[in-house]
């Protein structure tokens, strides 16, 4: 049977382990936050292009229905 000391420095050491453990497990979170965010703004930049770019070419495309119909 383990001596009173020995379960109090276990729980201890398990504590530590486990504040460290949280510790980087937030770092991790934080910079995947960052990494969203900068791909969030390359997706509503990319997007924002498309639309310029489909604006410039549909003028010139003039709507009509195929000879089949």
């Amino acid at each position: 049977m383990a001596m009173p000391d020995d379960r109090l420095t276990t729980l201890e050491i398990r504590a530590a382990e486990q504040e460290k453990t949280i510790e980087e497990l937030s770092g991790q979170i934080a910079e995947q936050w960052k990494a969203i965010e900068r791909m969030e703004r390359k997706l509503a930049a990319l997007a924002d292009r498309f639309l310029e770019l489909e604006e410039q070419t549909a003028s010139d495309v003039p709507v009509t229905k195929p000879p089949h119909w």
